[in-house]
């Protein structure tokens, strides 16, 4: 079967170019572990291109700045809309890409973003968090004075989504910037190119303005030019703590432009002395496995008392053989593949570390049997692991946990804080109990007995190397704003002091 291969991979100013690096990246599917397609990725220059493209369009001049926030609000719906036309295809090709199983790539991978997009077009109307100008009580000092604040879309964003969540991510990045006012340069991960491709095609019915969303794709070379340019007011990126870094280092040498990072996490999941243990068994099992642990906030630290351990092992283990691992395209699939061989192969070295230094599988682990191909991983959790073990606070990504028995809750608080993370959390047990528990940890979220779905209302993102800033909810959109104090004379026209 011949392959695909796209040369017109670039979209800058409203048209579609070809790629001009000379170069091209091969999208592999994780589970047939056959081509999808070749892209022919862009050059430096063009990244030069689409960020002046996104310039253009966001000057005073421009037909973008004279949309008005309902204008805004009815593009996002208009997406909004396609994406739901789009949806099944749209799941499948995101289950063949990523290896998120397509009865979960349906809610998550694309019913997700659509509902992010229909409330980010409430917020368009309604402004950031006070509105777009609010005005300050009067002031006196040292002489009577009003105040305004005008809040203005932040410029041009690059915006970088990860692999595990294509879709998502990047209308977490675009809808915010749309919403505000912005204009966007994307910039995805290569392993999600091919659903970008296709999101973009979209994106053309939409009727956004040439220069409003642009898009590059290409390696670090690319990644380290975008991030890095001087015309860049703001970097969106999500992905690994280390990358992030060099994300809010190259963009402080460039323009010291704004950074919202959202990074790793290696989540605690609490189960307290008073809750069913063998209730919260299933539900924190799927929790770190969902899609194939590819996911910043797994709970894949579960925290158990030491007499417990033992007992939640073995439901444990007998829970993991229920589960589906396999075709992400078989309607009954639970967990699908990582994302390529050369991911499953540094799991498994850091499996075979910590079992080297004594850590033992309490459940399940290892590959599947019966799937010679494809980077499948069976669920597994790691018991007798040093709690202070660099690994025990490495991000796996991976349909990997580990269990750790607490003395009491205050022990318990203190391991679940034993992370450099902070992105998420859990607490299973009764409700007020819970609550004082989730209030001790040091996370951007929280959950209580499993909480609920994502809310695109509710700020996402957390402390330490989880990140810089957040998205979604209020606080979210408002990392795409810059404000300005506009302040007055209430009398008369007055000088500086000392003039």
């Amino acid at each position: 079967m011949a392959v695909e291969k796209r040369a017109a991979s670039t979209y800058i100013d409203g048209a579609w170019v070809d790629g001009a690096s000379g170069e091209s990246y091969v999208s592999v599917s994780p589970s047939s572990e056959q081509v999808l397609g070749e892209t022919v990725t862009s050059s430096t220059e063009q990244v030069d291109q689409a960020v002046a493209a996104a310039g253009k369009a966001f000057a005073e001049s421009s037909e973008w700045r004279s949309w008005t926030p309902q204008m805004r609000a009815d593009a996002l719906n208009r997406f909004a809309d396609i994406l739901e036309r789009e949806r099944e295809p749209l799941s499948r090709l995101i289950a063949s890409e990523v290896g998120t199983p397509v009865a979960a790539s349906r809610a998550m991978q694309v019913g997700g973003p659509i509902e992010v997009l229909r409330w980010y077009a409430g917020m368009a109307i309604k402004g950031p968090r006070g509105g777009y100008e609010q005005a300050l009580p009067h002031y006196d000092n040292p002489v009577a004075s009003g105040s305004l604040l005008h809040y203005e879309p932040v410029g041009v964003v690059a915006c970088l989504p990860a692999y595990n969540y294509p879709l998502n991510l990047l209308v977490w990045k675009l809808g915010g910037a749309i919403a505000a006012g912005c204009t966007t340069v994307v910039l995805p991960s290569p392993q999600g190119a091919w659903t970008t491709l296709r999101i973009f095609e979209l994106l053309d019915e939409v009727g956004l303005p040439p220069g409003v969303v642009n898009l590059v794709v290409g390696g670090p070379e690319i990644g380290i030019h975008l991030t890095s340019h001087p015309d860049v007011d703001m970097v969106s990126f999500t992905g690994s703590d280390a990358v992030g870094a060099q994300v809010m280092s190259q963009g402080a040498l460039g323009s010291v432009s704004k950074a919202v990072l959202e990074l790793g996490g290696k989540s605690p999941n609490i189960i307290l002395p008073s809750a069913d243990l063998q209730a919260t068994v299933g539900a924190s099992i799927l929790r770190f496995a969902r899609n194939a642990g590819q996911g910043c906030a797994a709970w894949s630290r579960i925290l158990v008392p030491e007499d417990k351990v033992d007992e939640f092992c073995q439901l444990a283990d007998e829970f993991i053989k229920t589960v589906k691992v396999g075709d992400p395209l078989e309607e009954d699939t639970i967990v699908g593949p990582v994302i390529s061989a050369a991911h499953r192969a540094k799991v498994e070295g850091w499996v075979d570390e910590l079992l080297g230094r004594g850590a033992r599988w309490g459940a399940g682990g290892g590959r599947p049997e019966g799937l010679t191909t494809g980077h499948y991983l069976r669920p597994g959790l790691l018991r007798d692991v040093d709690p202070d073990d660099p690994l025990a606070d490495t991000e796996f990504f991976a349909p990997i946990g580990m269990i750790f028995g607490y003395r009491d809750v205050d022990h318990a608080v203190e391991l679940a804080n034993n992370t450099r993370y902070g992105l998420a959390g859990n607490v299973f047990g009764p409700l007020d109990e819970a609550i004082a528990v989730a209030r001790r940890i040091r996370a951007g979220t929280v959950t209580v007995n499993g909480g609920s779905g994502m809310r695109p209302d509710a700020p996402w993102g957390g402390p330490g190397r989880s990140g810089v800033g957040r998205e979604l909810g209020e606080d979210g959109f408002a990392e795409f704003f810059e404000v300005k104090h506009i302040q007055y004379a209430l009398a008369g026209i007055t000088r500086p002091p000392g003039t």
